[in-house]
């Protein structure tokens, strides 16, 4: 062991002795767990938010859409062929959009229709793994009446089950000698679906692309646009690029889920940044008590000091006592919030026991990532702000004079 690492030790555990440097060392310690602490459980929060947000995002919309900016697409076969020779794509299925209203006897809801292909829609959607009740095929086994698929919150607040009639009513009606007339379907509701997302769970509805297209009036064989899976999410850029130079149309608007929710994980990141400098100011107040524990010791080890720097100590030694002696601080508080706050995410990622209100939060409930690089800049900050507090009183100590502290003993 060295002679500063033995004497730096020697004079910590000896601090037990001068109970109120003790007590500050404790406060020091206290403060920098709990800081450490407290942005692992933030942290991890915050990740967990956004990739629970992502993934449900992702599983009800695509990672890519094709669109046309007429209107619709009506090669949308040989399109779709050609999507699926760019390398990372590994789905594709052709969809229709509209907004419809939903009547029942229980009430009328406005609703986003979204007509699908039951066949292909495994590829990119996660609404089969979604059903908790009926089935995706449903929507084909219904005879003369079309099927319809239907959030469970949407069910919830009219009434309806697996089975149920509804109406729909689709914006391209026509006009009469009485005045403008919406155009009404029959639908039997062939499945309910819940995504864990009040906004889709209470406002979104999935029936064939036939369908769909009886009720808005479209038509020929054409649909709204393509939806793409990819392989990795985050090289949805390069991907859409390559589609782009695929398709090769300037009628089509290829567009990817990071520009279509730009602002919102935007905001989830600068949130996350926020948080993570706020709760820092923990751990610098922290290595505030560091300083404070530091200063006072140097005023009463002044006389050891002295003795120590006359027997052969130089002052780079007795510098590297004080900061090892606070840096062993900053350890324990950063090591202790480890303990306290991985623990606490780990417990809060398996039981799930704060609810959020779902009709507030996208999700019900508080999810947790840790992700080591998070982990390793948390340790990292919290023992680079410790080690800076120690600077000052182990700079203060090093330029002591050994003669103006003896010449009174």
């Amino acid at each position: 062991m060295r002679f500063e690492t033995f004497v730096a030790l020697r004079y910590l555990f000896a601090l037990r002795k001068q109970s109120f440097i003790s007590v500050i060392s404790l406060f020091a310690v206290c403060g920098v767990a709990i800081g450490v602490g407290a942005l692992i459980v933030v942290i991890g929060v915050m990740n967990g938010f956004s990739t629970d947000l992502r993934d449900k995002i992702l599983g009800v919309n695509a990672h890519i859409l094709v669109t046309s900016v007429r209107g619709g697409i009506k090669d949308y076969r040989e399109m779709a062929e050609e999507a699926k020779a760019v390398p990372g794509v590994t789905g594709v299925t052709p969809f229709v959009y509209s907004e419809v209203m939903l009547s029942t006897r229980g009430g009328v809801k406005g609703v986003v229709l979204r007509g699908i292909d039951p066949g292909t829609s495994d590829t990119v959607l996660s609404l089969s793994k979604d059903m908790v009740g009926g089935s995706v095929a449903n929507l084909d086994a219904n005879g003369e009446t079309p099927g319809i698929i239907i959030g469970s919150e949407l069910a919830k607040r009219l009434g309806l089950t697996e089975g149920s009639e509804v109406n729909l009513l689709s914006p391209s009606g026509r006009s009469t000698s009485a005045g403008f007339t919406p155009k009404v379907s029959r639908f039997v509701v062939a499945g309910v679906f819940r995504t864990g997302m009040f906004e889709y769970d209470s406002s979104l509805g999935y029936v064939t692309i036939p369908a769909a297209r009886a009720l808005l009036g479209f038509k020929g064989d054409v649909v709204s646009g393509l939806e793409i899976s990819v392989d990795d999410v985050y090289n949805v850029d390069h991907i859409s690029k390559l589609l782009r130079e695929k398709i090769g149309s300037f009628t089509v608007y290829v567009r990817n889920w990071q520009e279509m929710n730009a602002n919102l994980f935007a905001a989830l990141q600068l949130e996350k940044s926020a948080m993570f400098i706020i709760l820092a100011m923990i751990v610098l107040v922290g290595s505030f008590s560091i300083v404070t524990t530091l200063v006072m010791l140097v005023i009463q080890k002044t006389k050891d000091i002295a003795v120590l720097m006359s027997i052969g100590a130089d002052g780079a030694s007795v510098r590297r006592i004080f900061m090892m002696q606070g840096t062993f601080i900053g350890l324990a508080g950063t090591v202790i919030g480890y303990l306290i706050g991985v623990p606490v995410s780990l417990l809060l990622k398996k039981y799930q026991f704060i609810k959020l209100p779902s009709n507030v939060y996208p999700v019900d409930y508080l999810p947790v990532r840790l992700e080591a690089l998070d982990l390793a800049l948390i340790g990292a900050a919290a023992f680079m702000l410790c080690f800076l507090a120690t600077i000052y009183p182990a700079r203060r100590a090093a330029a002591l004079n050994p003669s103006d502290a003896l010449r009174y003993e």
